[in-house]
């Protein structure tokens, strides 16, 4: 897929977004820390905050929670949120490495039935010098699901089926989707969120 970027300024892509894509606040600037302290090379510290977003923050649904989480902070500290939680936890740790970072969407079904409806899904995608920008899914992995830090090609969460009115967005944005922040944060609980999450950009 071709991206389509939203700004072809990268700063665009690096900027703190309060409260929700904050790198000054302190679980942020620990992990953060912690990556830095592992890797050297701007490719291996994407590949570690990849890696931290989607094996240690639980993916609320799987884990039939009712919390809902929004800003990468709040996510960090209570070690779960849903996709869009944790691609701005991603987005956080890696513009926060100065590391350009952006929001994508995909169009899902709910309950993999057409009768389940659509929901909005979240991803990233990451910008390396020496790579371009590509995207990755830190959606966290289940039966079912093998998402991984792939450069040459795509490994995300789930294969987009056309055919049962399923889309993929090529679009790479500078923020989160104002109507996807506006359901989690109306929402009363998880458990309400995953029927109130938008259907569509």
């Amino acid at each position: 897929m071709k991206l389509q970027l939203e700004s072809n300024n990268l700063d665009d892509y690096l900027d703190e977004i309060p409260p929700i894509i904050e790198f000054s606040t302190p679980k942020v600037k620990e992990t953060i820390a912690a990556i830095e302290a592992q890797a050297d090379s701007p490719r291996e510290r994407a590949q570690l905050a990849f890696e931290f977003a989607r094996d240690e923050i639980a993916h609320s649904f799987d884990t039939n929670s009712e919390v809902i989480t929004v800003s990468a902070e709040d996510a960090i500290v209570k070690k779960e949120g849903i996709c869009f939680a944790k691609s701005h936890v991603l987005a956080a740790l890696l513009r926060g490495m100065n590391i350009p970072a952006g929001f994508c969407y995909q169009r899902v079904l709910r309950k993999g039935t057409v009768d389940s409806g659509y929901a909005l899904h979240g991803l990233n995608a990451v910008y390396l010098d020496d790579v371009g920008w590509f995207r990755v899914d830190p959606r966290g992995n289940k039966p079912g699901v093998d998402s991984q830090f792939s450069i040459e090609e795509e490994k995300l969460a789930y294969p987009i089926r056309e055919e049962l009115g399923e889309y993929d967005y090529p679009h790479v944005l500078t923020e989160p989707l104002l109507s996807v922040i506006r359901a989690m944060r109306d929402s009363d609980d998880c458990h309400a969120l995953f029927y109130n999450r938008p259907e569509s950009m």
